[in-house]
């Protein structure tokens, strides 16, 4: 582990093993309750100094970063699939999109200000001139997932750093090691020790005891529905930010460019094997368009080569653990026995599952209802663009959403009409482009991330207002 600027272990390690032959990979260590209150405590030691840190100070640290995260691209790469189990070809993606938040979040810095407020608007204002600056809350608690393990961590450590906070870094317990190394780059570029803290192990015994840790203001938390609500009833009155889970929903209309669809849809289904809380997991096509649609993408599915993900060519992968992958096949059986058709795919070895496409799933079937974390997709049929805007707002998500079609009154009454977070048009609700604010409604989550909307989440106003004497 990092904390204070140090590296710990303790009595307890941890194999970490890439998930597509459970090869060991790395040892880490799991934090006990010392470890916790040492990561806390060099935190708060470390905020002052955060705090009183310029602007430019903040970014020049955050441009160090990125410039060393270019040098080490490769290294993050290979740890990112070997612990995550992601194709290698992605991983390199991810890094790229890493260096990307890094900088936006050193620009981010550069531009941290308030602004006026007009006192004199109001009778009570006159003979006052006021601001409001935007001061860093402390010590931020961050929990990440293992499926984008460096640049959804980058996307609260970033913006927190670039606001004067200091974090404690929780990541997933499959991926501990990009999140280790990434602690050690921070180091490496001037970041002052205790700014960033990196403890690891279980996560419910450490995300609790960081969740209640008076000395932590925010909770920053990407995971599932169950975790989230769990976190922001512990939470008390510190801040939280909880991205969570969805089942994403794409719309193709008859008028759609299928071709555009289909090469844009597959993708946004089994890129990481599906397992992106974005990733296209329910297809609606309107009835003339329907079997074609559904012919087509499962034909491109079944193309996509499956392999070990340092393989160059391998695009699908492995799930996280081979439970994972048994829980998915599971959720396919159920909706074949509730009525739902298997077009292509669904077959398993350990935790691989080929890229599997159902039609017709009742809205009963939990491919349907809940997240399947998994490469699977539904296509199921709609008669009219209400039925179809009804049908994905049949759900408890709603992070992203997306519709295809040439008709630009039905792509707004569609953007209007839908209830989620963000809302793509002629694109894949799999799409973040990491300055953008991103986040949902409903058990999506709440709050933004993105580099200037988290750090207007990791940010207090304070007003300052003074007399002018007549």
């Amino acid at each position: 582990m990092v904390i204070g600027g140090l590296e710990h272990r303790s009595e307890s390690p941890i194999v970490v093993r890439t998930p597509y032959d459970g090869q060991p990979f790395a040892t880490v260590f799991a934090a006990q309750e010392r470890h916790l209150a040492l990561a806390v405590e060099a935190a708060e030691k470390a905020a002052p100094v955060m705090r009183e840190m310029t602007r430019a100070d903040r970014a020049a640290i955050l441009l160090r970063a990125h410039a060393l995260l270019e040098k080490r691209r490769d290294l993050f790469a290979r740890t990112i699939a070997s612990e995550s189990g992601k194709p290698l070809r992605e991983a390199r993606v991810e890094v790229e999109r890493a260096m990307n938040t890094l900088f936006f979040s050193a620009e981010e810095a550069h531009r941290l200000a308030g602004e006026e407020v007009p006192m004199d608007a109001a009778p009570a204002g006159a003979g006052r001139m006021a601001m409001f600056i935007r001061e860093p809350l402390g010590v931020i608690a961050a929990i990440t997932p293992f499926n984008f393990p460096l640049n959804l961590s980058m996307h609260k450590i970033g913006p927190a750093l670039a606001a004067g906070n200091t974090v404690v870094h929780k990541p997933a317990s499959a991926t501990p090691v990009t999140a280790l190394l990434l602690a050690r780059l921070f180091l490496d570029a001037g970041l002052p020790a205790g700014a960033l803290n990196v403890v690891t192990g279980p996560g419910g015994a450490i995300g609790d005891y960081l969740v209640e840790h008076p000395g932590v203001r925010m909770v920053t938390f990407t995971g599932s529905a169950e975790v989230g609500l769990r976190i922001r009833s512990r939470a008390g009155m510190r801040r939280v930010t909880l991205e969570l889970g969805n089942n994403s929903a794409v719309i193709v209309c008859a008028d759609a460019n299928l071709d555009d669809a289909v090469a844009l849809c597959v993708p946004g289904a089994y890129a990481n094997s599906g397992q992106v809380c974005i990733s296209v997991q329910r297809i609606f096509a309107e009835e003339p368009v329907h079997s074609e649609f559904v012919e087509r993408f499962s034909e491109k599915a079944a193309q996509l080569p499956i392999g070990h993900p340092l393989d160059e060519n391998a695009a699908v992968t492995s799930l996280i653990t081979e439970a994972e992958a048994q829980r998915v096949v599971s959720w396919i059986g159920e909706a074949i026995e509730r009525g739902a058709r298997l077009v292509s795919g669904g077959g398993r070895q350990g935790a691989t599952v080929q890229p599997a496409v159902l039609a017709d799933v009742p809205p009963q079937a939990r491919l349907f209802a809940q997240e399947a974390f998994g490469p699977v997709a539904g296509i199921n049929r709609f008669a009219s663009l209400d039925e179809a805007i009804a049908a994905v707002n049949d759900s408890p998500y709603g992070l992203q959403a997306s519709i295809f079609t040439r008709d630009i009154e039905k792509a707004f009454r569609a953007a209007r009409r839908v209830h989620v977070g963000g809302f793509l048009i002629n694109d894949v609700p799999q799409l973040r482009v990491d300055q953008m604010p991103y986040g949902g409604v409903k058990l999506s989550g709440t709050g933004r991330e993105g580099p200037r909307f988290a750090i207007e989440e990791m940010t207090e106003i304070k007003l300052i207002s003074w007399r002018v004497p007549g």
